[in-house]
C-alpha cells in the first residue's frame, strides 16, 4: 500500500505545525484550512490510487499534498498561480513536492518522464526568489537548475519565464550560444538555469557569483551522471552555501547507488517523494504508453517505416506528432531524407546541426508545422513535447534505460501513448532487459523477441552501465572537455 513513512513517534494525528525554514528565520509555509479540514483517509486515498512513497525523516512535520490548486499558500503569491489557471490539477509530484519545496525542505523525487517535475520545483523555486529578492536593494542569483542538456534548459528556462513576475529575471546558461549576451542576462538574474558546462566556464572567469544561493536545483540527477558531469557539478557546488544553509532540490527517473552517493553529498535529511512504486535501481516504463516491438531484417527497416508513417501520419492522422529515433547521425540524416522523399513534413535534430537549427527544428515540431522530427538520443531525454502520439525507433538504443526515457516522449502529463520498435538480430543483446521492461509495464512479449534469451547483463558500473571497464589502476585519466 502506497502511503508515507514516518518514524513511530510521528502519529498520524499530532497536531499540524508550521514549517520551518531550513535556509532563513521565518516559517513561509503553513497549510491552507481546507487542506487540514481533508479527512486522512481522503490523503491516504489519493497516495495509494497514484502509487506515491513519501520517506521523511523529520519527526517536527505532516506536510499533506496539495491535491487541489485552491490549497496553494495565498497571499502575496495569488499572482504567481495565474498560469495555473489552464491546467485542471496539480500532477502528483507537484502536489507531493510543493508543500516541502514551500517550506524549505530538501527533496528527492524520483518520478517517471512526462510527470511535470519542471513545475514541481519551478513554481517554489520563483517563490522562493522573489521572496529572497523583496529584502535586498540589488538583484543576485540566488537560485540555479542545473539540467545535464541545452535543449531541456531551453525548455526549463520557457516553462519558468511564464511565471516569473516583475524582479525575478532568469537566465538560461548553455554551450553553442553567445557568451556576452549570456554574461548580460547573468548580470540582472535572479534564476540561473544552466547546464554544467557552461555554468563551470563562467565560475571559472568570474562572470556569475555563486555564494549567495539559496535554492539548488539538480534535474535528471541520473542523466547529469550518465554525461560525466559529476566532478563539475561538485565543483560549482563547492562555491554555495552549505547545505545548512541553502535549499537543495533533485529530481531523477532512476534511484542507482551513484544517484544516492551525489544526493548524499549535497543534502540535508531530504525527504524522498517516489510516484510510480518502491524505490528502485531498475528503469520503469510509463504504463500509459502501449509498446510494440517487431522483430524484422534489417534491410526491410525503410519499408516499414512507410507503412507506419502512411497509418499515422496520414488522413486523419496528419497532423499528429510522430518522434523518430535513430541511433547515429548519418543514419538519422538518410532516414530523414528518405521519410521526405515519400512526401511528408519532417524535420531532423541531432548532434551535426548547429544550436539554431536544432532549436528551429523543435519549434517547427512543438507547433506543428512539421508533424514528424527525426532524432537522435540528443533529443531522448528531457524534452518536454506536447501531443507526441507515436515515438518510433528505427534502430535500438545501444541501452535500455536509453529505450525508456525514448519511449517516454509520448505518454506524456496524463495522456495514452504509443511506442513501436523495430529490434533485430544484432540488438540481440539487449533482448532480455527489454523483455523485462515490456514485463513490468504488463506489456506483450514477441515469440520472436524472446528467441533471442531473456539473460540480463550484470552491469559493471551503476551510472556508466556496460561501458565502465575497472582497470585496477589509480591512474587519473586526462579529461577531454566538449562544448555542451
Amino acid at each position: 500500500m502506497a502511503k508515507r513513512t514516518r518514524p513511530e513517534s510521528d502519529a498520524p494525528d499530532s497536531p499540524r505545525k508550521k514549517s520551518k525554514d531550513t535556509t532563513g528565520k521565518k516559517p513561509r509555509y503553513t497549510q491552507s484550512a481546507e487542506l487540514e479540514a481533508l479527512p486522512q483517509a481522503t490523503i491516504d486515498s489519493y497516495l495509494e490510487s497514484h502509487s506515491i512513497k513519501i520517506s521523511d525523516p523529520s519527526t517536527e512535520e505532516n506536510l499533506r499534498p496539495i491535491t487541489s490548486f485552491d490549497y496553494l499558500p495565498s497571499g502575496s503569491d495569488n499572482d504567481l498561480y495565474a498560469p495555473l489557471k489552464g491546467f485542471s490539477t496539480p500532477t502528483p509530484i507537484q502536489c507531493v513536492a510543493w508543500p516541502f519545496l514551500f517550506a524549505g525542505r530538501d527533496l528527492i523525487g524520483v518520478a517517471e518522464t512526462g510527470s511535470g517535475k519542471t513545475l514541481a520545483f519551478g513554481l517554489p523555486c520563483i517563490r522562493r526568489a522573489r521572496e529572497i529578492n523583496s529584502r535586498r536593494s540589488s538583484p543576485c542569483v540566488s537560485a540555479v537548475i542545473i539540467t545535464p542538456t541545452r535543449e531541456l534548459a531551453m525548455q526549463i528556462y520557457e516553462q519558468l519565464t511564464k511565471f516569473a513576475q516583475s524582479g525575478v529575471k532568469i537566465a538560461c546558461i548553455y554551450g553553442g550560444a553567445s557568451k556576452d549576451d549570456q554574461r548580460r542576462a547573468l548580470r540582472k538574474a535572479s534564476v540561473v538555469v544552466a547546464t554544467p558546462g557552461r555554468l563551470k566556464d563562467f565560475q571559472s572567469d568570474a562572470s556569475v557569483d555563486l555564494t549567495k544561493v539559496k535554492f539548488l536545483v539538480l534535474d535528471e540527477g541520473d542523466r547529469m551522471l550518465d554525461k560525466g558531469f559529476e566532478q563539475d557539478i561538485k565543483d560549482i557546488v563547492s562555491t554555495m552555501p552549505s547545505s545548512k544553509r541553502r535549499q537543495t532540490v533533485m529530481f531523477t527517473a532512476t534511484w542507482p547507488p551513484a544517484v544516492r552517493t551525489l544526493a548524499a553529498t549535497f543534502m540535508r535529511s531530504p525527504v524522498t517523494a517516489t510516484i510510480g512504486g518502491d524505490l528502485s535501481t531498475d528503469l520503469r516504463a510509463n504504463t500509459r504508453i502501449k509498446q510494440v516491438v517487431e522483430v524484422v531484417n534489417g534491410f526491410d527497416k525503410e519499408s516499414r517505416i512507410l507503412t507506419l508513417l502512411n497509418q499515422y501520419s496520414r488522413g486523419k492522422n496528419s497532423n499528429d506528432r510522430v518522434l523518430v529515433f535513430c541511433l547515429y547521425k548519418k543514419e538519422a540524416m538518410r532516414i530523414e531524407r528518405f521519410i521526405q522523399s515519400r512526401g511528408f513534413k519532417v524535420a531532423g535534430i541531432h548532434g551535426d546541426l548547429s544550436q539554431t537549427e536544432r532549436f528551429k527544428s523543435l519549434d517547427a515540431f512543438k507547433s506543428g508545422v512539421v508533424p514528424i522530427l527525426v532524432a537522435t538520443d540528443v533529443a531522448a531525454r528531457g524534452l518536454d513535447i506536447p501531443a507526441v502520439k507515436l515515438v518510433l525507433n528505427v534502430t535500438f538504443p545501444l541501452t535500455v534505460e536509453d529505450y525508456v526515457h525514448r519511449i517516454g516522449r509520448t505518454g506524456r502529463a496524463g495522456a495514452e501513448g504509443l511506442a513501436i520498435t523495430l529490434f533485430t538480430e544484432n540488438d540481440k543483446a539487449l533482448s532480455g532487459g527489454l523483455i523485462n521492461v515490456l514485463r513490468a509495464a504488463n506489456q506483450e512479449i514477441p515469440e520472436d523477441l524472446l528467441k533471442f534469451g531473456t539473460t540480463v547483463k550484470k552491469k559493471q558500473h551503476d551510472a556508466y552501465g556496460a561501458f565502465f571497464k575497472s582497470t585496477g589502476t589509480t591512474e587519473v585519466a586526462k579529461k577531454i572537455k566538449f562544448d555542451d
